[in-house]
């Protein structure tokens, strides 16, 4: 296993070429609580054609990808070495954040540390003149944005969200996060690491007051009052303690859509088991704590359980299998949960006011997660724990 980084910086734009050097170097604290309004929207005929003159690749199959505030796009290229790899994804960031280079690059470098650490996860691919990442000028007819673009190798399996998770998965999919938080906390080392201090990122939980600004996107009175309930928990229970949590870098969205599995049972088995094969999507990255990295995890796994409150138990023997949590830690992980369900409910209802045409995507998690957070509302916080605490406790013992 190979520790620690020696990557040079690969935000590196030369003088000339397609590559733009007009972008702004110098802000640590990017993403304010404004969300992006800019999402890129290339036609597949010109990603075709940016793909073929930055990477000198022929595509012979292109496919939009589903994707929260970027553009993402399958590509599958005619490949002359039948063992080279014939499949990327190609990624568009969106105006925003494609301003903050130095970002981008630490996502990057992130990805190939932690190929490097055997976690799967995707490695960039270098454009014809040697960069991870090129800031191209797109013409889009009405505007002309400047963005980011990035070719990824495509990992191949099943979404999480597909399958129906076995408590030996969620264990996985918990031991995998406080696994990536412990190999970045310990051994990441990078001249850009300070941008992941990203002040007012309003997906970090630090920043759940900003909440109460996109709260009034939520019309029902029972679930405003909910959600003004969590932000005075985490402000009357969770901030206080902050300082008592260790900190580290988090990926922060570990969603079932972003970890992908695939099938290690042979054919004929009782149960089907699965492996974690792959983790996507490295853009919400933020300093953070342990704790943040488990509760955001929680939350994710209870969306699509059958046994949602027993989920969030098997995660937790995961996690603690890596990382034991402190007194105080375990005391705000209950808040942080509802913190976590609470700014993907609000920001989605916000987000669907702003882009009425990605409500679909945008509302995947509101399918079960009110339910969710109304349940764990409702049964307060001593008899959460209880479950979550004893189904842990049980499945060490019996493993």
């Amino acid at each position: 296993m190979i520790l620690g980084s020696d990557l040079e910086p690969a935000f590196k734009l030369p003088a000339g070429g397609r590559q733009n050097t007009k972008v702004n170097m110098a802000s640590q604290n990017k993403h304010s609580d404004v969300l992006n309004n800019n999402k890129p929207a290339l036609r597949e005929e010109q990603a075709v054609q940016l793909i073929e003159s930055l990477y000198g690749l022929k595509v012979s199959n292109i496919k939009a990808l589903p994707s929260y505030d970027d553009q993402n796009f399958y590509i599958k290229s005619c490949c002359k070495d039948p063992s080279g790899c014939c499949e990327y994804v190609m990624k568009i960031t969106n105006s925003e954040d494609s301003r903050y280079g130095e970002l981008l690059e630490a996502q990057t470098c992130v990805m190939v540390f932690l190929c490097n650490n055997g976690v799967p996860a995707q490695k960039p691919v270098c454009t014809i003149n040697g960069q991870n990442l090129s800031l191209e000028t797109i013409d889009y007819g009405s505007t002309i944005e400047e963005q980011a673009v990035r070719l990824l190798t495509y990992l191949p399996g099943t979404p999480l969200a597909k399958i129906v998770a076995t408590p030996e998965m969620l264990f996985d999919v918990g031991k995998m996060a406080a696994n990536i938080d412990k190999m970045l906390a310990e051994n990441f080392q990078h001249p850009n690491k300070t941008c992941f201090e990203r002040g007012q990122f309003i997906w970090n939980l630090s920043n759940t007051p900003l909440l109460q600004k996109y709260v009034h996107a939520v019309k029902e009175e029972e679930l405003q009052n909910i959600i003004e309930g969590v932000i005075t928990q985490y402000e009357t229970f969770v901030l206080p303690n902050l300082s008592c949590f260790r900190k580290c870098i988090n990926h922060g969205d570990l969603n079932d859509h972003n970890i992908l599995v695939e099938k290690t049972s042979s054919p004929g088995s009782i149960q089907e088991q699965y492996k974690v094969s792959g983790i996507l999507d490295f853009s919400d990255m933020s300093y953070g704590y342990y704790i943040f990295e488990l509760a955001i995890t929680i939350m994710y796994m209870m969306i699509e359980s059958n046994d949602p409150l027993h989920a969030g138990g098997y995660v937790l023997a995961g996690f603690e299998s890596v990382i034991p949590l402190t007194a105080e830690e375990k005391d705000a992980l209950f808040f942080l949960v509802n913190c976590r369900f609470s700014q993907s409910l609000v920001m989605a209802r916000y987000s669907v006011l702003l882009c009425p045409e990605n409500e679909e995507y945008l509302m995947i998690t509101a399918k079960t997660g009110w339910k969710h957070l109304k349940t764990l509302h409702n049964m307060g916080k001593e008899a959460v724990e209880k479950i979550w605490f004893e189904t842990a406790d049980s499945y060490v013992a019996n493993h």
